[in-house]
C-alpha cells in the first residue's frame, strides 16, 4: 500500500549544496574533545536525505578512520541518540532492526509488528525479508511465528507473504460477494470466522477492498471498522483495524498513530521516532495534512508541545516547518 499523494510527498529532500566531506568534518569537530555540539549534529543529519547521510558516513570513515554511528552513540544520549542513530540506517535496514527489536526485546512489541507489516508496500515487505535474513541469519517469518500465536500470527504471516493482488481495478463481480461474506462471518455469525477476514483483508487488492468497504456499509449500515471492534479483541483487532485503515489511507493511519503517541500523559517516543524517521521522505506532507484534518491541530504544534530540546528541534526539522 502506498501513499495517496501524487509524486514525491516526503518532506526531507536531498540538500542542494551537499558536500559529504564538509559535513563529515563539521560532525567530527562537533563531537571531538570535551562536550558535544548537538545543535550542529542535528542541523546536519536532520536536513540531509538518507542517501546523503550514507555518503557522509562513508566520508567520515575515510577521513578519520572512525565509525560515525559509533561516535554518535558515544557522544549523544537518550531520545536524541536514538533518533540520530535511526536516521543513519537505510529505510529497509531500519525496518528490519525495528522488527527484530520488537520480537527479541523483553516481551513482543506487537504494535511495532502491526504498524510496519500493515503499512508497507509489496516491494518493501520483500526487501525487509531479504534484509532481515542477511542481518540476522534467520527468516523473519520464522521469528514472528516463534513469537506470536493464533489468528494474530496467521494475519501477520499473510501480510509477510506480500501476495496482495496488485490490480488497480476492483473485481466488480466479487465486491458484493466479499462484503456479504465479511458481514456473514462477523455480525451475522455467533462467534467470528477470523480466517475469512484474514483471507479477504490480507489478499485482495487495495482498489477492490475500498469498494468492498463501501458495499459493506450499505449491507450493515455501519463501517467495517465498527464490526471489527465488536467482533474481535486484542492484537487481532488491532492488526485488522490497521490493515483496513492503511487500505483506506496510509497517511491518515500514520497521523492517527502519531496523535496517539503524543496525546494524554507521557509521550511514546519510540513510536514518534519510528514514524517520523520512516515517513519523512515518503509521505510526511500527506501525514501533516491528515493530522490537521482529523485531529484539529497541526503536527508541528503537537510535537512542539510534547517534546523538548535538541530532540524536538530534530523532529520538527524532519516533519517540516510551522503550518499555522
Amino acid at each position: 500500500m502506498a501513499s495517496q499523494g501524487k509524486g514525491y510527498r516526503g518532506y526531507v529532500k536531498d540538500f542542494v549544496h551537499f558536500d559529504a566531506k564538509k559535513d563529515a568534518d563539521m560532525l567530527r569537530k562537533a563531537m571531538k574533545g570535551l562536550g558535544t555540539d548537538e545543535d550542529t549534529v542535528v542541523k546536519i543529519l536532520a536536513c540531509r536525505s538518507n542517501a546523503q547521510r550514507q555518503d557522509i558516513s562513508a566520508a567520515f570513515k575515510k577521513a578519520y578512520g572512525r565509525d560515525l554511528v559509533d561516535d554518535l552513540k558515544s557522544e549523544l544520549t537518550g531520545k536524541l541518540e536514538n533518533l540520530m542513530v535511526a536516521l543513519m540506517k537505510t529505510p529497509v535496514c531500519y525496518d528490519a532492526h525495528e522488527l527484530r527489536n520488537a520480537i527479541k526485546g523483553a516481551g513482543t512489541s506487537e504494535n511495532v509488528l502491526i504498524e510496519i507489516l500493515a503499512s508497507r508496500t509489496k516491494d518493501e515487505i520483500e526487501n525487509i525479508k531479504k534484509t532481515y535474513k542477511k542481518e540476522f541469519s534467520t527468516d523473519l517469518e520464522s521469528a514472528i511465528m516463534g513469537d506470536t500465536s493464533g489468528h494474530f500470527q496467521r494475519m501477520l504471516v499473510v501480510l509477510l507473504q506480500a501476495a496482495r493482488d496488485q490490480n488497480p481495478r476492483a473485481d466488480e463481480n466479487l465486491v458484493e460477494k466479499d462484503a456479504r461474506a465479511l458481514f456473514d462471518a462477523g455480525e451475522k455469525k455467533w462467534g467470528t470466522d477470523e480466517d475469512l477476514f484474514i483471507n479477504i483483508l490480507g489478499n485482495r487488492s487495495v482498489a477492490h477492498l475500498r469498494r468492498v468497504f463501501d458495499a459493506y456499509m450499505k449491507i450493515a449500515g455501519f463501517h467495517i471498522e465498527e464490526s471489527i471492534e465488536r467482533e474481535t479483541t486484542g492484537h487481532m483487532e488491532k492488526v485488522l483495524l490497521a490493515v483496513v485503515k492503511c487500505v483506506r489511507n496510509v497517511p491518515a493511519y500514520f497521523a492517527e498513530c502519531l496523535y496517539k503517541a503524543m496525546k494524554g500523559g507521557g509521550t511514546d517516543d519510540a513510536t514518534l521516532t519510528r514514524i517520523v524517521v520512516s515517513r519523512c521522505e515518503v509521505d510526511m506532507l500527506d501525514i501533516r495534512e491528515e493530522f490537521r484534518k482529523n485531529h484539529g491541530q497541526s503536527l508541528y504544534n503537537m510535537i512542539q508541545n510534547d517534546t523538548s530540546g535538541d530532540y524536538r528541534t530534530a523532529l520538527l526539522l524532519l516533519c517540516g516547518g510551522k503550518e499555522d
